[in-house]
């Protein structure tokens, strides 16, 4: 059993390994499988290129504005799963849930003939961030379940009893949500803010359906890039991406971890 575990993250994480590993390659191509001597040269050229820069902060920025929105509406969609009950619910989870499981690319096939039909694309020529509304609105619909799910996990460890005896005191229902509930989500609500953020800001396939000809995002650029050739700058701008999601899966897997709340 340790053997097969241990080959799994053997399998799973060695190209990974392998790319941050030559992305200090002292070599002018970034397939060469041979070590040329330690260099940090190409991690200054992904900062020096300016459309490689530009494409970053636009997958920052749009990471950011669809987290604050799926936070939101996650946060909303979570607190009504856990309290109330009412018709078709179970159809209503199902719904809800329906954006984690379809395959992207059917997703983004579906935002983009949405977009076109309804007449909502917006033009490229808006001023930014607004020319990066459409990719915004598509990473809110596929990211918000997930932010709920989060949420609503932390939620099941919320003491009923504690808000009873809020309304007890005299504790109207809004300040009990406001004092009580929501201290209760805030781990749920940063997990959930950091995994909407890092879907938002590894997307290629919604990103690639719904985006524009001038408004790329970094997983964008570096697919045009690769096509070309792969560079040790690519992989430079890769690594820095990797170790941006590590960071940001960690910590939100620490955030989800229940804690136990005393009446």
């Amino acid at each position: 059993m340790r053997v097969m575990f241990a080959l799994t993250f053997v399998f799973l994480y060695t190209p990974i390994i392998v790319l941050v590993i030559f992305s200090f390659n002292n070599s002018r191509r970034g397939g060469n499988v041979i070590w040329r001597g330690f260099t940090t040269d190409y991690y200054a050229k992904a900062f020096a290129n300016e459309s490689l820069v530009e494409a970053f902060v636009n997958s920052i920025a749009i990471a950011v504005i669809s987290t604050i929105f799926a936070v939101a509406l996650g946060a909303m969609t979570a607190v009504l799963l856990w309290r109330w009950r009412f018709p078709l619910k179970p159809v209503y989870e199902g719904l809800v849930a329906l954006p984690i499981v379809i395959p992207e690319i059917c997703m983004g096939v579906s935002l983009a003939v949405f977009f076109s039909a309804s007449g909502l694309t917006v033009p490229p020529e808006a001023p930014w961030p607004l020319n990066l509304g459409n990719i915004i609105a598509a990473h809110i619909t596929f990211s918000f379940p997930f932010a709920a799910m989060v949420i609503r996990t932390r939620l099941q460890s919320f003491s009923p009893e504690m808000a009873e005896a809020a309304r007890d005191l005299g504790a109207s229902e809004y300040q009990v949500f406001r004092d009580i509930l929501i201290p209760h989500m805030v781990p749920g609500l940063i997990a959930g803010a950091l995994l909407a953020f890092t879907l938002s800001l590894d997307d290629f396939v919604i990103t690639f359906f719904t985006s524009g000809p001038n408004t790329v995002t970094f997983p964008v650029k570096v697919y045009s890039m690769v096509r070309f050739s792969v560079t040790p700058e690519i992989n430079a701008a890769s690594t820095v991406l990797i170790l941006m999601t590590l960071c940001l899966t960690f910590i939100a897997i620490r955030l989800q971890k229940p804690t136990e709340m005393t009446p």
